[in-house]
């Protein structure tokens, strides 16, 4: 909208009326409010025109920002490859080639794809190419200004989780879990955040670490995906995308491996320098902001109240992450969490699966050779293996959640194995004398030492019953875990494996089984494979029924 105007000439006739009044005249603020209503400004802006209406105005050359020895296109073609000297000598660190240097170059000749270029010796000076670098947008300042930002939101919630870590202010505790060695390496406290894209609910977990690893970041996510027995707070299920950082969790294989397995998508940015001028590797700010936050507004209260422990630590995080999750939504007119319960797709939320099939998932392959005494050690653990598996390279899935060991060795799957062993003048000093301002800042360094507050803020709910009251709606759909089952675990990889686990657990080969036995075999198989219902089988039809014998490959009763 433009701005209001006083005409010239009013404001003149105004200038000359005050010339016949005294400075300090009640008339002046009177002619002054009446020109402000009648032309619709205030009275700051009729002063600060009569001010204005008679200030010396700079004047410019007509041919102001125009060179003058040379053509203004043959000076602009002059300036576009001295930048491009710059930019293709620049290094990582933005050290490149001087204007200077680069004038010398371009009197030498430059090949460039409209043919060579050569400035006459003498020509340019480096005041006047700085000069016009500046003026046209060549200088490396306005090269350097990356494309605008392109924001993404998810339609729905769920669709999208953004994960990160970040080292904690607190730095340390006064008591460390017991796993921590302390005496060998320093742990570091690490804040785990995921927050939803849609709504920006956030998750947070205090974890004692060593450094970003997939182990720590795999057990968070279980937790963030897992139902919580927390009042008012429904968040839960497994996302369609995770989107974090290209770090080392992300390069990890196991870490690949198990999202794969419960059907979610890893988006990693791309590092900086893969995609021109812009700094792709920037930083996720819903995942960020919750971090300064929790840093600003939570940390900071640990100056009163340190927590003793991780447990403590997390319980009182917890809090804090449920007030946040209360606030209002960045742009709808509802809390974080509304939002996540609102926005729940219509296919609904996909459920969690257990602890023991999660820690299934976190296999990692490694090859070892297997020693002649059928012993093999892993981290200073010894498992005993099968006979016939000494003196083998073979494949073992170790699982990073258990103390089980699996084996693999030409396409056939051996295990579980467990361990067989235990994890092996300037003497004198006058002080100045202080001014009233150190003084006050001395009482409030004082006073900030003296004052205390109640540990209930940090380790009591006071989040309103309506809040406590949240859930999920009653017609929300939960869908079941589809069990990848990589490992065949509970089910039997293929008909033929079936009958030959059914053949070892009733000791004796198919073929002495009478044809109904054999046809109650098939019916299951044809069913289904799933270990348990086999066994159920086994156990009903095949074990215990001691009135049923073979007899020349037919079943007669014990009479």
């Amino acid at each position: 909208m433009a701005r209001k105007k006083i005409p010239k000439d009013r404001l003149i006739e105004l200038h000359n009326r005050f010339n016949l009044l005294p400075v300090r005249h009640e008339e002046r603020k009177r002619l002054v409010m009446e020109f402000a209503e009648i032309y619709g400004v205030s009275t700051n802006t009729v002063y600060r025109s009569l001010r204005e209406l008679f200030k010396p105005k700079s004047l410019k050359r007509s041919d102001t920002g125009k060179p003058r020895q040379i053509d203004g296109r043959k000076m602009e073609m002059y300036c576009q490859t001295i930048t491009a000297i710059k930019i293709r000598s620049m290094n990582k660190k933005g050290r490149h080639l001087s204007t200077q240097e680069a004038i010398r170059i371009l009197e030498h000749g430059v090949n460039t794809p409209k043919g060579l270029v050569q400035a006459p010796n003498g020509l340019l000076a480096k005041s006047t190419v700085n000069y016009y670098l500046k003026r046209w947008g060549y200088n490396i300042a306005s090269l350097s200004v990356e494309p605008v930002a392109v924001r993404f939101q998810a339609n729905h919630s769920n669709e999208c989780w953004q994960f990160d870590m970040s080292p904690s202010d607190m730095k340390k505790l006064a008591q460390w879990p017991d796993w921590i060695d302390q005496k060998n390496s320093r742990p570091v406290l690490m804040l785990y955040s995921v927050v939803d894209d849609r709504s920006g609910v956030a998750y947070q977990e205090y974890n004692a670490v060593y450094g970003e690893d997939a182990e720590s970041a795999l057990r968070f996510l279980f937790r963030a995906m897992s139902q919580k027995n927390i009042d008012g707070f429904p968040f839960q299920g497994i996302p369609e995308m995770i989107y974090m950082d290209n770090g080392p969790v992300a390069k990890s294989s196991v870490f690949k491996r198990v999202m794969y397995y419960l059907g979610i998508q890893i988006r990693c940015h791309l590092p900086k320098g893969k995609d021109g001028r812009r700094t792709t590797a920037r930083a996720k700010g819903k995942v960020e902001r919750p971090f300064r936050t929790t840093k600003e507004v939570h940390e900071t209260l640990y100056h009163f109240h340190k927590p003793k422990d991780l447990e403590e630590a997390n319980a009182w995080l917890q809090n804090h992450i449920l007030r946040y999750n209360e606030k209002q939504h960045r742009k709808e007119s509802h809390s974080r969490i509304d939002d996540w319960i609102n926005k729940i797709p219509a296919s609904g939320i996909r459920q969690m699966c257990p602890w023991d099939r999660f820690c299934t998932f976190a296999r990692e392959p490694e090859k070892r050779k297997v020693g002649p005494d059928a012993l093999i050690k892993i981290s200073g653990v010894t498992y005993k293996v099968d006979h016939e598996l000494a003196d083998h390279v073979v494949v073992l899935w170790w699982g990073l959640f258990d103390d089980e060991l699996f084996i693999e060795h030409n396409e056939k799957r051996f295990g579980p194995y467990k361990p067989s062993s235990g994890v092996i003048p300037l003497h004198k000093f006058r002080a100045h004398k202080k001014t009233k301002t150190e003084k006050r800042i001395d009482d409030v360094e004082l006073l900030a030492q003296q004052i205390s507050i109640s540990s209930d803020i940090l380790a009591k709910d006071s989040r309103s019953l309506e809040s406590l009251l949240k859930k999920l709606p009653d017609d929300t759909i939960i869908q079941k875990f589809k069990d990848p089952d990589p490992f065949h675990e509970q089910t039997y990889p293929s008909p033929i494996a079936a009958k030959s686990a059914i053949s070892k657990l009733i000791g004796k080969p198919l073929s002495k089984l009478s044809s109904d036995q054999m046809a109650i075999i098939d019916q299951q198989i044809l069913k289904s494979l799933d270990k348990k219902q086999i066994k159920k089988m086994i156990d009903q039809y095949l074990i215990k029924k001691p009135n049923l014998r073979i007899v020349g490959g037919r079943t007669a009763n014990d009479t």
